[in-house]
């Protein structure tokens, strides 16, 4: 039983747009490295995609930092990602597994890691995702393979069993780390961990919950009622 951040194996990384976030996760030793998207970046609000990206990387600039593109055109893609990756040596650039029309981004994943740039593809839910990119990839550069295991897990299928021969699929490749992706629960840190992923990305909600590891479950379901108890008698519920 994992009674403690320090006996967990696997990487974490900080999963999130909002920058008072980020930097607090930033002061969190065990926090090895940070992912967004465009997705999280909009609902932060944020309207200049370079400059935040540039700001974010002026504060932290020793652990990876992932970015992605957003072109659905494939070659666009490839001059995005040459850009994006030129803000930064700890930047990885996100790459769909495919664009919206279903077109796989092999080519340019190809292109790109021959050209050393670290990467991260991104949106992988099967495993022939996972070996046609894994098969892809050159050792010029460092990749992350994200499976997003949370939402396979939402469809009523066990990520468990996906992410480990996953894990053994790239498990030849040194220059190639598994993440899992989407996670939603603090159990799933637990899990990953067990099956060998190399990393996972959390928000801050869920990483702020890796102080209850190990805690006592008698205690927990004590301050649970005394929580109940509180919150009624601040909210001056009577019958």
């Amino acid at each position: 039983m994992i009674k403690s951040i320090s006996q967990l194996k696997i990487k974490l990384f900080a999963d999130g747009a909002e920058k008072a976030d980020i930097l607090e996760m930033y002061k969190n030793p065990y926090i090895k490295g940070f992912t967004t998207n465009p997705t999280l970046m909009n609902r932060a609000g944020i309207k200049d995609y370079k400059a935040f990206a540039l700001e974010i990387l002026s504060e932290i600039n020793d652990r990876p930092i992932s970015f992605e593109v957003f072109s659905d055109d494939l070659e666009e893609m490839e001059r995005q990602a040459l850009k994006i990756a030129n803000w930064g040596n700890n930047v990885f650039v996100k790459i769909p597994i495919t664009n919206t029309k279903g077109i796989p981004t092999t080519p340019i994943i190809k292109s790109l890691s021959s050209q050393g740039v670290n990467l991260n593809i991104t949106a992988m839910m099967t495993l022939d995702q996972v070996s046609q990119v894994s098969s892809t990839i050159r050792s010029n550069s460092s990749t992350i393979l994200s499976v997003f295991a949370g939402r396979v897990a939402d469809t009523g299928v066990d990520p468990i069993p996906l992410m480990a021969e996953a894990a053994e699929i790239i498990k030849q490749y040194p220059n190639q780390e598994l993440l899992w992706a989407s996670p939603r629960e603090l159990l799933n840190v637990i899990q990953a961990d067990s099956i060998g992923c190399h990393i996972i990305t959390a928000t801050s909600g869920i990483l702020r919950k890796l102080k209850l590891l190990g805690k006592d479950l008698s205690e927990y379901s004590l301050e649970t009622v005394q929580m109940f108890r509180a919150d009624a008698i601040n909210a001056g519920y009577e019958l």
